[in-house]
């Protein structure tokens, strides 16, 4: 029965219930699987008959709101997936894999229905509940199976999951993914479209390490996001190395590449921020990494120069205004919307990578932090790409930690306020975050009037 009590499932128990449904489903699949049992079938759809059949489905929610939400999912959800992909598989594939696999169709649809809720698309029914418990059903068959494209629909279901609430739990929302990933091999290049739905993973997982600050790392380790690297290369001069030559070499054949390889490094950075929390301030060993900490530290950053240094031409802003076009922020515009997000958690990183600067590096850590803290409010302000505006949250926190001036915190305000009217995905979460780094009481008031913009200094 779809929810009725509450506009938000996310605040009914049963959407916990569930959650921890599919955590078990996905962990008792996983336990009957073994790294030579799963076999990747072919992820493709030429072999299906183009219709759709909800007759097996035990929803009881009429067809044309299903439609209804198919066309959504086309037209809303799947481009806030493909910002990095140009080949657009959540858009173009998901949909025809999905007339297969009836456990992904419905988690297409509970995504999409969840987008349509939050947004207030909808009145008066509230079917996403329904929809994601439907999928869950259906997915313990398609493991038992052995079929790879339950890494697509764990992966849809951890997003839906996610945009529902704040992630504050992020990693009960991902391990199953991540335990699937690891099983059936599939890597940040394994090609096609679980190659697309490994890099929508990933942004999950950068996303919640991001908001751990420190406290947490990756679940799957950053080594497995690339293919065939010797674990004992992984932290060593070496092996940075070869990766960076990998990716580089990717990236020149497209711009897919030239952003995963941000959120990559960004990943890197949150890890190394966990090792610093863990190592050098809790006194734990460390066996991942023997250099010195300045050395760890000085590569990344070198990298994530390197970075900056090697993007494409359309990778590279389009039109640069100096401060003042926006209140202190400057009008940042890329042409390629891979390049949006990119160019933002680059920002993001290097914020983070200043915090935990090692003396010596020589660096002016306030002076340059405040300055990236800018070119991310500056890209958010001049680039609203759907799916940019949903990977820009964390990176909006963390700039927006540094600043001062009610116009700038205003500013910053509006950006995550119309995230969630804008996508449906929860930003204001971090928001009220952002208010208690900032000393302010509430969530309304100072936002449009910089006379009592402070209720408490």
């Amino acid at each position: 029965m779809a929810t009725r009590a509450s506009e938000d499932p996310s605040m009914d128990p049963r959407f916990h219930n569930l959650h921890e449904e599919l955590r078990s489903v996905l962990f008792n699949g996983l336990s009957g699987l073994s790294p030579t049992q799963p076999r990747i079938v072919q992820v493709g759809a030429s072999d299906v008959s183009p219709s759709l059949d909800f007759s097996t489905a035990t929803v009881k929610i009429p067809q044309a709101r299903l439609i209804r939400y198919l066309q959504n999912w086309i037209t809303e959800c799947a481009p806030q997936l493909d910002k990095f992909d140009e080949e657009q598989h959540f858009q173009t594939e998901v949909p025809l894999v999905a007339l297969r696999s009836p456990a992904l169709l419905y988690a297409m649809l509970a995504f999409s229905s969840r987008q349509m809720e939050r947004r207030g698309m909808v009145q008066g029914c509230y079917d996403s509940l329904e929809l994601y418990q439907e999928s869950i059903r259906l997915l313990a068959p398609a493991l038992q199976a052995k079929d790879s494209v339950t890494l697509v629909t764990a992966c849809v279901l951890a997003v839906f999951e996610l945009m529902s609430s704040e992630t504050g739990n992020w990693r009960r929302h991902v391990e199953g993914c991540a335990s699937l990933f690891e099983v059936f091999g599939v890597n940040g290049f394994s090609g096609g479209l679980l190659q697309a739905v490994f890099w929508c993973y990933a942004r999950m997982e950068l996303c919640g390490s991001f908001t751990s600050d420190g406290a947490e790392t990756m679940v799957l380790a950053v080594e497995k996001w690339v293919p065939n690297l010797d674990r004992s290369l992984v932290s060593s001069e070496d092996g940075e190395k070869i990766v960076r030559s990998f990716f580089h070499e990717k990236s020149r054949e497209s711009h897919d590449a030239h952003a995963n390889w941000a959120i990559y490094l960004c990943a890197k950075v949150c890890d190394l921020k966990f090792r610093k929390t863990s190592y050098l301030e809790l006194g734990r060993a460390d066996f991942s990494d023997k250099r010195p900490f300045s050395q760890q530290w000085q590569q990344l950053w070198l990298d994530l120069q390197f970075w900056l240094d090697e993007r494409p031409a359309t990778m590279r802003p389009l039109t640069l205004v100096g401060e003042g076009a926006e209140p202190n922020f400057p009008s940042i515009i890329f042409p390629h919307w891979a390049a949006i997000s990119s160019n933002q958690v680059y920002h993001a990183a290097c914020i983070s990578m200043l915090e935990m600067q090692p003396p010596g590096s020589g660096l002016d850590s306030q002076t340059l932090s405040l300055w990236h803290a800018r070119q991310v409010c500056g890209i958010s302000s001049a680039n609203p790409h759907p799916g940019s505006m949903v990977n820009s949250i964390q990176p909006l926190y963390t700039a927006g930690k540094l600043l001062t001036h009610n116009s700038e915190r205003r500013k910053v305000a509006q950006l995550l306020e119309s995230i969630e009217r804008e996508t449906g995905w929860a930003a204001l979460w971090r928001l009220r975050d952002l208010e208690n780094e900032w000393g302010y009481e509430g969530i309304v008031d100072w936002r449009h009037d910089s006379a009592t913009a402070f209720a408490k200094s």
